[in-house]
This record gives structure tokens, C-alpha cells and sequence, in this order.
């Protein structure tokens, strides 16, 4: 088995380091499929994609329009690796050896970093988080995490202010993946709002009311989860990097399986291995998928609108499955997200020895926002480092290609 290691080296030193190699940053086009790619770059099809098992040619479809990734070539031009992020957590590595190209799914290396943002807003939150930031992802971030409680387009004025906390991820020297809001305050006339990301990984206003979202929390009622969602996880039987990218409830065969959320189905019939599987299309660019199903509720078909809370299925064990289970995704305009940390059955409202945690959580959170309001801070974010690159290096075969 090839090992790796990884090291931060400056572009600038690369020539030196491995000959006359050269790393090439490109961002994922809109509509480029793997395969695509592949064929572009006169990359065998065959060792990279169809000799793949199922989970991995699963992986491939994860890629993302915009996203950014890089290709090492030696002097002779010759592609020696390539940097496919698939998410936050893992991502595809291509490498060269003495026999041909390899394909496998590896974690990756980023630093996390914590970043604040003050502005005073003029006509509306997400343009004035724009034009202080230039970034949709953080102002997405504090919008969404108000929508369902606060009305942006009625009760704001000229001259309110907004403060947000929150920390970014950061790979080769650049923001990467969606920024997480820990703490955020508007200003709406006289009122101040808040929201805290509390220790439970969800949000709560500032009486300690879980801030609601619009979907179940359970699409098996009274199911236990058996797997949680994660963008990494290392296989203990297959000993390689896998995605998780659902959360697994562990149910009899045959119990029913309810949409998660109101929409319009867009898919329903046997998929691979996904098995049996729903895919329902919601508001706001979600997307709820439902798979090993035994069968489908009589009815449910491609076009039909659904509702919350209504069956659409049965738990089965169809696709790759080892035992009766619902394997149970939520994506966001085609991105795979933790269902915990959207979807909720109701707010809820901690009490005892959770909420005394979560007061003293919201003093600290908002010491450091009435700081940021008092001196009009800006916007501080970490600084960037654009000639930072990060070169796996393979300790067999990869001298030989040089």
C-alpha cells in the first residue's frame, strides 16, 4: 500500500523541491461531471472510476460547481497528482505510480480559524455583509440563521447595527466550506436580537428557546440512530476513507417512513445502492433523500406534492444494507449537511443544569459582541497566506515520474 506524507511547502520553493514540477489551481465547472474531467485531462477511465467499488463512484458525484482544486505536473507536463475536495473533511486524491494512476478518498488538511464582523447596515443585512466581507457564504450564514424568527424586509432601518462571530475554515491559504455562525446579534430599531450556537450543536435565541427550523426531526418515529452523519470516517473493515453522508435509523422492517418536510417528489425508484429510494424536493433549495426502503407507500410516484409528516415508505434493507434500516440524507442545493443540525421537530427550551451551561455561554459570547459595538471593529479575519500549498509526496513510486 502507498503511504503519503504531507508537507506545507511555499510555491515558490517547489521548483526547487520537486525539479521543475508546478502546482495548477482551477475551480470545478458548472455541469463538469468526474467522468468529464477525466476525459479532459486523457486520465484512464477505467483504473479511476469504473474499477471502483460503489462508495467511491458515489464520492465522485459529491463534486461541487466553484469549488477550487489543484494538479501537480512534472517539467514534462505530466500530471502527477490531483486534489479533488469533496467536502469540508475528505477529499478525492489522483496520484501517478510506476503502474498507472490510483484513486483514493483521503481526509483534508485545513486550519479553522475565528472571525468577527461589525457593520452598520443600510438597506439590508445580506448586502451589508457583502460589502464589508465580498463572500455569499457568510452572509448566507447570518441570514439563514435568522429566517424563521425576524422579518428583514419590514423592520429594519437605516443605521442598525449587526455583529457576527463566527469561525472559517481555511486550505491552501483560502476560505474553504461554508463558515460556522457561533454567536450573532441585529439590530432591528430599538431591539437587539441574538443567536448562540450552543454546546448541543444547535442554535438558541437569548431566553434559551432552540431556534426552530422546518423539518421532523425523525422521518422513522421512534427509531435509534446507528449511524451518525460524518464527512470522514475511517472504515475499520475496508481500512480506507469513507463519507457518511446521512444519518442511519435503526428500525423494524416495514415501519413507516414519513417526509421529513413538505415538497414535491423528484425521484422514486431503485437507485444502486441506495436501494429503494425517495428523493423529495423542498423550499430554500433543500433536498430530503430516503433510501433501503422495502417498498413505497401506494401513490407515491415522480410529481406528486407531499406533506410533512406524511408516509411515503417503508424501512427495508433494499441496496447495500445489512440490516433493516432508513439511510436518510439532507442536502442543500445538491450539498450533503448534518440533518441534526437542520432539521427539528419543535423549539425546545433548556431548563436545569443545560440552561445554567447556556447562560454563562451567552454572557461570554456577548461580552465579546458589546467589545465589537463599542469600538465599531469592522471587519478582523485571519490573514491569508496565497503562496501556501500542500503536496502529497508519495514514498514509493512518485521519484520516478519526476
Amino acid at each position: 500500500m502507498i503511504r503519503f506524507f504531507i508537507f506545507f511547502l511555499l510555491i515558490l520553493f517547489i521548483p526547487n523541491t520537486l525539479s521543475a514540477s508546478h502546482v495548477e489551481r482551477y475551480r470545478w465547472l458548472n455541469g463538469e461531471t468526474y467522468l468529464v474531467f477525466l476525459e479532459k485531462h486523457n486520465l484512464p477511465v477505467r483504473e479511476l472510476y469504473y474499477n471502483l467499488d460503489k462508495d467511491d463512484q458515489r464520492l465522485t458525484e459529491e463534486m461541487r460547481t466553484g469549488v477550487h482544486y489543484q494538479i501537480l505536473r512534472n517539467n514534462n507536463n505530466e500530471i502527477l497528482q490531483i486534489l479533488l475536495p469533496l467536502n469540508d473533511e475528505l477529499q478525492i486524491h489522483l496520484y501517478k505510480t510506476a503502474k498507472g494512476y490510483e484513486f483514493e478518498a483521503i481526509p483534508i488538511i485545513s486550519t479553522t480559524k475565528k472571525e468577527v464582523l461589525y457593520t452598520q447596515i443600510e438597506s439590508s443585512p445580506n448586502y451589508a455583509i457583502l460589502k464589508k466581507t465580498g463572500s455569499r457564504k457568510v452572509a448566507g450564514v447570518f441570514v439563514a440563521a435568522f429566517k424563521h424568527s425576524l422579518n428583514f424586509k419590514n423592520d429594519i432601518r437605516k443605521g442598525d447595527e449587526l455583529v457576527m462571530l463566527y469561525s472559517q475554515k481555511y486550505r491552501l491559504g483560502q476560505p474553504f466550506s461554508m463558515p460556522t455562525l457561533e454567536a450573532a446579534m441585529i439590530e432591528m430599531g430599538s431591539k437587539k436580537h441574538y443567536i448562540y450556537l450552543n454546546s448541543d450543536d444547535r442554535y438558541y435565541d437569548e431566553n434559551a428557546h432552540e431556534v426552530e427550523g422546518f423539518l421532523l426531526a425523525r422521518p422513522v418515529r421512534g427509531a435509534r440512530v446507528s449511524s451518525y452523519f460524518t464527512k470522514r470516517r475511517f472504515h475499520p473493515v475496508l481500512h480506507k476513507w469513507k463519507a457518511h453522508l446521512g444519518i442511519d435509523y435503526a428500525a423494524r422492517r416495514g415501519t413507516p417512513v414519513v417526509a421529513a418536510g413538505s415538497g414535491m417528489i423528484i425521484y422514486a425508484a431503485r437507485l444502486g445502492t441506495y436501494g429503494n429510494l425517495v428523493k423529495i424536493r423542498h423550499n430554500d433549495g433543500y433536498e430530503t433523500r430516503y433510501a433501503h426502503l422495502k417498498s413505497f407507500r401506494r401513490g407515491i410516484y415522480r410529481g406528486k406534492y407531499v406533506k410533512k409528516g406524511q408516509t411515503i415508505g417503508y424501512v427495508g434493507t433494499t441496496g447495500r444494507s445489512t440490516g433493516p434500516h432508513l439511510h436518510f440524507e439532507l442536502r442543500k442545493r445538491g450539498v450533503a449537511i448534518n440533518p441534526l443540525r437542520v432539521v427539528q421537530v419543535t423549539t425546545k427550551k433548556l431548563q436545569g443544569k443545560e440552561k445554567t451551561a447556556f447562560l454563562q455561554l451567552k454572557k461570554n459570547y456577548n461580552q465579546s459582541i458589546d467589545l465589537h459595538l463599542k469600538n465599531k471593529t469592522q471587519y478582523v479575519k485571519a490573514p491569508r497566506f496565497e503562496d501556501m500549498s500542500y503536496i502529497y509526496m508519495m514514498d514509493d513510486d512518485y521519484g520516478q515520474n519526476n
